[in-house]
């Protein structure tokens, strides 16, 4: 296969360009990253209308990931149960080398195949879930490894990679292959690659707590009321939906807790 993320950078003598042209050249670059997701949007449905499926039946979502790519699933994991209101074991990011590795790179964990599939099994995972593998480069191990597993016991699978024909495409069910190009740093996918796999999980996982009934309107319904910024989103949309007075609102989201329980609770 051609690893394009690989390739050499269309520029050069980095160290010399002017400050202003290295950024104007990271965000020309940048630009483009949107436009490869958009050819990917066909791919980026069929895994959102699986992972959805499984999870009306009480199914779960994983990501398993290494480096910078298992990181953004980490991420993207640990938003959902704040931004919906989702239990916390809902939406689970799997990074290689474990939760060290989500500040400091644990050498060669990614090397490992054996070790996702264990690492899944601590969740009792089961043919409900979905296991969606992220790796820039389509060629991570511990990504394969984790998807030839859940395979073979009849759990869907899908990933996210930034090269075409990969090792991890061809074990996914449901790939995802959002094409990105060389990197304005060669080889440093946490660059476009990154931004890539960060704009497909937003849309998966904002896409699927959407069919999950987790949105009203436009509007986060069930986020967690964590700290006084939320609070006070959570008041105004109280107010906007039922055209009761801040005190009133604010006291109403209090004592209910959600947005959603405070505004079925005005009705009563």
């Amino acid at each position: 296969m051609e690893i394009t993320t690989e390739k050499d950078s269309k520029y050069n003598n980095l160290e010399k360009m002017p400050l202003l042209d290295i950024l104007q050249n990271i965000n020309n670059e940048d630009k483009s990253v949107p436009l490869a997701v958009e050819k990917a949007m066909e791919q980026i449905e069929d895994l959102a209308t699986i992972v959805t499926e499984k999870m009306r039946i009480g199914g779960r979502l994983f990501y398993i990931g290494a480096g910078t790519s298992g990181r953004l699933g980490v991420v993207d994991a640990s938003e959902c149960p704040p931004t919906f209101g989702v239990p916390f074991d809902w939406v689970v990011g799997i990074i290689a080398g474990g939760d060290t590795a989500i500040r400091k790179a644990v050498e060669f964990a990614e090397d490992d195949r054996q070790q996702a599939w264990k690492d899944l099994l601590e969740f009792n995972i089961n043919e409900n879930d979905v296991v969606v593998g992220i790796a820039a480069s389509g060629t991570t191990p511990y990504v394969i490894g984790g998807l030839q597993m859940a395979n073979e016991h009849n759990i869907a699978t899908g990933c996210i990679v930034c090269n075409s024909k990969s090792p991890v495409a061809a074990e996914a069910q449901y790939p995802v292959e959002v094409i990105v190009g060389p990197e304005f740093v060669t080889g440093s996918t946490r660059m476009k690659a990154g931004t890539a796999q960060k704009l497909v999980l937003n849309m998966l996982s904002t896409s699927v707590m959407i069919q999950l009934g987790r949105v009203k309107g436009n509007k986060m319904v069930d986020m967690q009321l964590s700290n006084n910024k939320l609070v006070h989103r959570g008041t105004r949309m109280v107010m906007a939906e039922t055209g009761l007075d801040e005190k009133t609102a604010a006291k109403l989201l209090t004592e209910n807790g959600s947005v959603r329980k405070a505004v079925e609770a005005s009705k009563k």
